[in-house]
């Protein structure tokens, strides 16, 4: 008798933010692999901002997720069977496999982890794509260089945690944004961060006077909005902003805020840019090397926020992301 594979997939397009019927609760007999195929139990699913952003039918990097189809997510999973060379019972496997509790795959896109040297949520976290994004946004496009002065606005996130560190890695001094006192406190005193600015407490824009008196050299934007504009204020000359993401804004449903200080990058001769992480995939190894060496070397400690729960949590743990409630990583592991 097959397993039941409780899914969570798409019932509608949401409108502002996302609603428990938006989603629709199915069930259906787990697959059986076939030749040249595996098939495994999902253990940690990864939840991401970008999730909002695949649910609109909209032009994007990547098309949208389609109504009825199983939730977009990366996870790991567990090889239960296989018929595929590259993999055998209890290997553990990282890939875009959906929000389901059993998989069957070809390996396409699909990576073998090895669980003795990182929990399998570190590989969708500073090992996986937000590790990949925080790398590659601040070295690649923003160009960053020992000694200049970084902020980060959604500092306590999975990206933001991994981004700051990595410029404390090169000599940098960073001032982290994040919402609330415990986050803000975590980043100096756990995370090295050299100044934190809580955006619910105070006025950013004078505390970015406060604690960038020569200005930002590189602002690793994942929160777009008001902040965005805060920042643009605060250029250096021949700055990089860096656009990664905009979560203030994912559940608008108005229109997206545009920049108005735009023409701070004209005045400082500055840059702004954005990137999507899949354009570095063949450089991911070495990204992941580098990463691995600092958090062996205690330069970067890897925040986590795990819950523990099904497949059927996987709408309220998502909505946690856009309250604010994660620290770092936000993964569902299932029991």
């Amino acid at each position: 008798m097959s397993a039941t594979n409780r899914q969570i997939r798409l019932a509608a397009r949401p409108v502002g933010e996302v609603k428990p019927d938006d989603w629709q609760h199915t069930s259906e007999p787990a697959d059986e692999p076939g030749p040249g195929r595996f098939a495994g139990r999902t253990r940690v699913i990864s939840l991401d901002p970008a999730m909002r952003g695949w649910l609109d039918d909209r032009p994007s990097y990547l098309p949208p997720v389609g109504i009825g189809e199983v939730m977009r997510a990366g996870s790991v999973i567990e090889v239960t069977a296989s018929n595929h060379p590259d993999y055998q019972a209890g290997d553990h496997v990282v890939g875009t496999f959906g929000v389901q509790e059993y998989v069957v795959s070809d390996g396409k896109g699909a990576l073998k982890i090895d669980t003795s040297l990182a929990p399998p949520s570190t590989y969708l976290g500073a090992l996986g794509m937000p590790g990949m994004t925080a790398y590659f946004g601040l070295l690649d496009v923003g160009a960053l260089k020992d000694g200049e002065t970084v902020v980060v606005s959604g500092a306590a996130g999975a990206v933001g945690t991994i981004a700051g560190q990595i410029a404390k890695a090169k000599g940098c001094r960073v001032v982290g944004i994040a919402g609330g006192p415990q986050k803000c406190a975590m980043l100096t005193d756990e995370l090295g961060f050299d100044a934190a600015i809580d955006y619910r407490a105070e006025d950013v824009r004078k505390a970015l006077r406060r604690e960038t008196p020569d200005g930002i050299d590189v602002y690793f934007d994942n929160v777009g909005g008001d902040i965005l504009d805060a920042a643009l204020t605060r250029l250096a000359m021949h700055a990089r902003v860096v656009i990664c993401g905009a979560i203030s804004q994912y559940n608008n449903a108005t229109p997206v805020k545009g920049p108005s200080n735009y023409l701070s990058l004209l005045v400082r001769r500055a840059r702004m840019e954005g990137f999507v992480v899949f354009d570095y995939a063949k450089r991911y190894a070495q990204a992941a090397q580098d990463i691995s060496a600092w958090i062996a070397a205690g330069r970067i400690k890897v925040k986590e926020h795990v819950v523990t729960g099904s497949v059927d949590d996987f709408p309220e743990t998502l909505g946690m992301l856009f309250r604010g409630e994660n620290v770092g990583k936000l993964v569902l592991e299932l029991a």
